[in-house]
């Protein structure tokens, strides 16, 4: 009996050391993982300290495309290409309500060609936020201008795998400088934006490049129905098939001071500076798989918007006039298909119509979603008709295929 009772003492010492030292070893534990930022994982990969000072998300994404190209008068063949790829860094410091956020681009497409004397263009957004609340924003560095509605747009949000030629010949792109935007959304009820930017007209990263020319940017949206879902008005297509039909207006004006390049904030350097105004108008509905949207953009400039070289007459170049509209419809099927059709006419300003065409575009496309806008397939046929001030027609057409991945 004796060594039966010794046995139990000896038991219950052991026992009574490990709950201590299991309790010892998870307090322990807590204190090391304490030290350790906590991980999040939704729109990217983030990271936030322990006293909520930083946080710190970065993403990913690429399109990597295959392109068989027929121009009338050329040679037909096919491209392959990283049409992009990108790296996006984003949180806040020290309080929720400043906020930063970072993209590179990698891809020679985003890049643009180097050339000496000029800047390596990795850097499209780097830009400082103040959130006092959520009705108003304040930003300071370079990213995108309140523009049109598709170039506000990721190209990640896209249905088809490129942006409409209007927008490739009158969009306002990124800046550097100043927004604040005025924000009053609702879920169901009439929601209104104000949006206002004051920028360096010259595009994103350049330098060494001062005039006294400034970019006066200004922009209304209105949402009669409310909010679309999920921030449905920042991608295309119905992929959340919005129960109540969501409507949006929009309509922005700028005006570039001294601009130096041929559309602006892009394009090729004019042998003397033009001050250029756009318009750009969208209108955007979304309802159960449906959405349709129309857009309307103009470039003017006061003076002629040929630009002559001084110490060569035979050298010119010209600021990009004329207007356009776009036209686009998709239904989403239940299976995640997607069928998209765009129809876009472009004319061109009086000064220039001697030295480029007027253009029709027909596009269809069908879009596989795998992961929403992050993981798709994309297939389009695109046809264009260009019309020359002589007369003369060209037809072109491309077939494409496109893979879109990112985090």
């Amino acid at each position: 009996m004796k060594k039966i009772i010794l046995f139990w003492i000896f038991v219950s010492c052991i026992s009574s050391n490990a709950q201590v030292n299991i309790k010892q070893s998870k307090q322990d534990n807590d204190l090391r993982l304490s030290a350790l930022p906590y991980y999040s994982f939704g729109k990217g990969i983030g990271i936030t300290s322990p006293d909520s000072l930083y946080q710190f998300n970065i993403r990913f994404r690429m399109q990597n495309r295959v392109t068989y190209i027929e121009n009338e008068d050329e040679k037909r063949g096919y491209d392959g290409q990283i049409r992009r790829l990108r790296l996006r860094f984003d949180g806040y410091v020290g309080n929720p309500k400043f906020l930063y956020a970072v993209q590179l681009s990698f891809a020679p497409g985003d890049v643009g060609e180097i050339r000496e004397g000029e800047n390596i263009n990795i850097i499209r957004d780097a830009v400082v936020f103040y959130r006092p609340n959520r009705h108003w924003n304040i930003s300071f560095g370079q990213t995108k201008l309140p523009g049109n509605r598709q170039r506000v747009n990721s190209s990640g949000g896209l249905q088809l795998t490129d942006r409409s030629i209007n927008n490739a010949r009158f969009t306002i792109d990124r800046d550097f400088g100043f927004q604040v935007h005025n924000m009053n959304e609702f879920r169901d009820k009439f929601s209104y934006n104000f949006k206002t930017a004051i920028s360096t007209g010259e595009g994103r990263n350049i330098t060494g490049n001062t005039d006294e020319g400034v970019a006066l940017t200004g922009k209304v949206e209105l949402l009669p129905f409310g909010v679309f879902s999920r921030d449905g008005t920042y991608f295309e297509g119905d992929i959340v098939r919005e129960k109540k039909p969501k409507l949006m207006l929009s309509g922005a004006f700028q005006q570039n001071n001294h601009a130096k390049r041929t559309q602006g904030q892009l394009g090729n350097d004019l042998f003397e500076a033009r001050t250029m105004k756009s318009v750009m108008l969208d209108v955007l509905i979304k309802y159960n798989g449906w959405a349709a949207m129309s857009s309307y953009m103009s470039r003017i400039t006061p003076r002629n918007a040929v630009t002559i070289n001084p110490d060569d007459i035979s050298q010119s170049n010209f600021a990009y006039v004329g207007n356009g509209f776009d036209h686009q419809l998709s239904y989403n099927l239940l299976s995640n298909y997607e069928i998209i059709g765009r129809y876009s006419t472009q004319k061109v300003g009086e000064d220039i119509k001697l030295l480029a065409p007027n253009t029709k575009q027909y596009t269809i496309g069908l879009t596989k979603y795998i992961w929403e806008h992050t993981f798709k397939l994309q297939t389009e046929l695109t046809f264009d008709t260009l019309h020359y001030f002589d007369g003369n027609t060209k037809n072109n057409w491309h077939l494409r295929f496109q893979v879109e991945i990112g985090i």
